[in-house]
């Protein structure tokens, strides 16, 4: 399939029928002005060597030269062709708390970025440390939701990643254990990919703890590493809403507070033979990658398109050559062919 990679160049190609009607006009005239110096025969012999056939030519090659050149700049491609390759790697999916209390600021005098914020931007360091791995990514608040799944596409990845929003979230929770669920039923069958599942939250009132334990117990049995980001501080902070409100309680009225809970992340990911990382400290990303490394790599396969090779300097060659023999090629005519006859007259006797 032949293609160009920058199409809206080609628009430059208008320029070739309008150069050659100016051309033509300019011709035109031309001839219109020298017969008012008499007939054509006429001023024919007033310039021998002016040549009647090499100027088209020479605005034909002229032409075709600038057609190449327009071509060559529009980036042509030879096709594209899907091709596989082998790295080794393993399987993560990434769990993002999408709970209203994630909307807190992360410090702890209730300033800063909102602790979605502060775990987004640590995943996305994450995602790019992942350079053979496959990445997936799961939303939980009351209910758990398959964002993308497993994949080697970290761009669609950081992209779904940053489109999480607690408000757009109608049915509210930290249901943890539903994210662990879905994150199982989620990884390939291969049982010799390794495979780890983050999750993201403050671990603030989970939905059932022990149903929590359980499902981090069971992951760990299948060969599934759970490693768990907390974010926000454990001081206490109200929850701000759109519009300079903060979150508040329907049963007392008063405005809702929310802390991290460490004790209780650090239980998950011990029950989940992971790690615990806050990501408020500097070497958590370090730490978390470390732990990562830990996990079984196997030699995964990945699929994707390959551009062939680039094509403009065959384009490129041909407008150069046409522009050197529009060069070599005079308006006048050629002195060693006016002295080959064709033709002879034959002399007639009187």
């Amino acid at each position: 399939m032949f293609s160009f990679a920058y199409n809206h160049i080609l628009f430059l190609l208008l320029l070739i029928p309008a150069i050659g009607s100016l051309y033509l006009w300019a011709r035109h005239s031309r001839h219109r002005k020298l017969m008012k110096f008499g007939k054509q025969l006429d001023v024919s012999d007033l310039m021998p060597e002016a040549s009647v056939y090499k100027p088209p030519i020479k605005i034909i090659l002229a032409l075709c030269a600038l057609t190449m050149l327009v071509f060559a700049a529009a980036r042509p491609w030879g096709g594209i062709k899907d091709e596989k390759m082998t790295k080794e790697g393993i399987e993560v999916i990434i769990a993002v708390d999408a709970s209203n209390s994630m909307l807190a600021p992360a410090g702890a005098e209730g300033e800063g970025v909102s602790r979605m914020r502060q775990g987004k931007l640590m995943l996305e360091k994450l995602i790019n440390r992942l350079d053979n791995d496959r990445v997936g990514l799961i939303v939980f608040a009351g209910n758990a939701y398959t964002l993308i799944p497993v994949t080697g596409d970290y761009v669609s990845a950081k992209m779904f990643l940053n489109s999480i929003d607690p408000t757009q979230i109608s049915n509210q929770g930290t249901n943890i254990a539903g994210a662990i669920d879905l994150a199982e039923r989620s990884f390939s069958d291969n049982k010799n990919i390794g495979k780890a599942l983050i999750v993201i939250t403050d671990a603030e009132e989970l939905d059932d703890e022990t149903g929590v334990m359980s499902a981090a117990k069971q992951a760990a049995k299948k060969g599934i590493q759970l490693d768990v980001v907390g974010v926000g501080s454990p001081t206490a902070v109200k929850v701000p809403l759109p519009g300079g409100q903060y979150l508040i309680d329907s049963t007392t009225g008063a405005p809702v507070e929310t802390a991290l809970n460490e004790d209780l992340a650090a239980k998950i990911a011990e029950q989940g033979k992971g790690i615990y990382v806050n990501a408020a400290n500097r070497d958590a990303l370090n730490e978390l990658s470390k732990q990562l490394d830990t996990v079984k790599k196997t030699a995964l396969e990945t699929s994707f398109s390959a551009l062939h090779d680039e094509l403009f300097p065959i384009f490129l060659w041909i407008a150069f050559a046409l522009i050197i023999i529009n060069v070599i090629i005079l308006e006048r005519k050629n002195s060693w062919l006016a002295k080959i006859t064709f033709f002879k007259k034959e002399e007639t006797s009187k």
